[in-house]
């Protein structure tokens, strides 16, 4: 389903994607615009989307600026959203009360400004554990694109959340020789230590990095002997999360080797450690790297099935994306149950369920419909979800 659309034209790239499932059933997605004519580097604006009906139709509901790089998250019943002022900017947050429709604005330090200085993050997730929510960070060091200090942030589950007061900020960690880290995902290992787990950014190295968080949440460390990770896609942004049923960790992931690509390949891989990775099913491919792409796909599961949004560069009729990274659509995808029964055989060719792209709907608010499938595979068409099956073993480890 196609949520936005922003031609290559407009200088403005959808950037940013998060995914969050509301009690009551709703879905709420986010995304934010970044390029020439975003003035994301001053003043950032994120749009706010709700489906009603498990993302078959989506209503835009809030235009938040600024706001950059957020994720929304649930949390004792209200809804959150995490993220930076801009480029670079300062560490604020957000809550909503009515799913989503209006927000609070974060003024100064009791009321969601939690940070100043120059910071940098993505959609990545939220973890509670051990009564505390915990989140990644990095702090841009000025200079070359890629200065980032790992940190990561956490407060008691019971505080206000909104309050610069209850967040603690851990020791920066500096960025390592020959790479760069960002965008991690802070999780419980399995002997239920916190650690963070972040891309690398070494394009077609498919390797992500492991930093250990102390129990106070106030140091870091790494071996880069022993914690450097051979992982599918870990050289672009990714969401992990565990699931109590299998046991596993999953993700969504561009696996950039096996063959070469950029974020024109998207997998389902898993792991019972953090360590070892495995892919278990092909989702989307397209033979060119260059201007077709899935990527910074956010995920929750549902149920049997996992839904996921992403920020997708494909044809238009308009052109195209400007590249593969400058995406134009804004995409959600639903892979059932039912379809990782029947779907692609693990090692076969991905399978597209495609539509036409309707340039009536690249308004950037209004009602998106569900689209219908046809002409699977077409060039010319716009992904609507990804097809695709477990790896031969793991059929039985899907989620209840």
């Amino acid at each position: 389903t196609i949520l936005n659309h922003s031609p290559a034209s407009s200088g403005r790239y959808i950037g940013s994607p998060s995914l969050a499932l509301l009690p009551n059933g709703d879905y709420v997605a986010s995304h934010d615009f970044f390029g020439p004519k975003a003035n994301h580097t001053i003043s950032a604006t994120t749009v706010i989307f709700v489906s009603e009906d498990k993302g078959a139709t989506w209503q835009q509901v809030a235009l938040l600026n600024p706001c950059f790089w957020g994720k929304l998250f649930v949390h004792e019943g209200a809804l959150y959203l995490l993220g930076t002022s801009h480029e670079y900017g300062d560490v604020v947050i957000r809550r909503s009360e009515d799913g989503g429709r209006t927000w609070t604005t974060p003024g100064g330090p009791a009321t969601g400004l939690l940070r100043q200085g120059r910071y940098h993050c993505a959609p990545c997730p939220t973890l509670i554990h051990n009564d505390r929510i915990w989140r990644s960070m990095e702090e841009f060091g000025g200079g070359d694109w890629g200065n980032f200090a790992a940190r990561v942030m956490s407060a008691p589950v019971d505080a206000d959340l909104l309050s610069a007061a209850s967040w603690i900020f851990s020791q920066a960690l500096p960025k390592r020789e020959g790479f760069c880290w960002l965008e991690g995902n802070v999780l419980p290992d399995p002997e239920g230590q916190v650690v963070n787990v972040l891309r690398t950014n070494d394009t077609g190295d498919d390797r992500a990095a492991l930093v250990h968080v102390s129990g106070d949440g106030q140091s870091l460390s790494h071996d880069p002997e022993a914690d450097l990770i051979d992982m599918p896609g870990g050289g672009s942004k990714f969401t992990i999360r565990y699931d109590r049923q299998t046991t596993r960790y999953w993700s969504i992931v561009n696996k950039q080797t096996e063959p070469t690509a950029y974020r024109n390949n998207l997998v389902l891989a898993s792991s019972a450690d953090l360590r070892h990775w495995r892919v278990e099913a092909p989702l989307l491919y397209d033979a060119d790297p260059h201007k077709h792409a899935w990527q910074y796909v956010d995920w929750q599961f549902e149920g049997d099935d996992m839904v996921f949004v992403s920020r997708t560069a494909f044809d238009d009729g308009l052109g195209g994306a400007r590249s593969a990274h400058d995406a134009n659509y804004y995409t959600f995808h639903r892979i059932t149950d039912a379809v990782l029964d029947s779907g692609v055989k693990s090692g076969e060719t991905p399978i597209f369920c495609t539509t036409t792209t309707d340039t009536t709907e690249s308004s950037i608010s209004g009602v998106y419909p569900a689209r219908t499938s046809s002409r699977p595979g077409a060039s010319e068409a716009i992904p609507n979800r990804a097809l695709g099956r477990l790896a031969a073993g793991a059929g039985a480890e899907r989620r209840r």
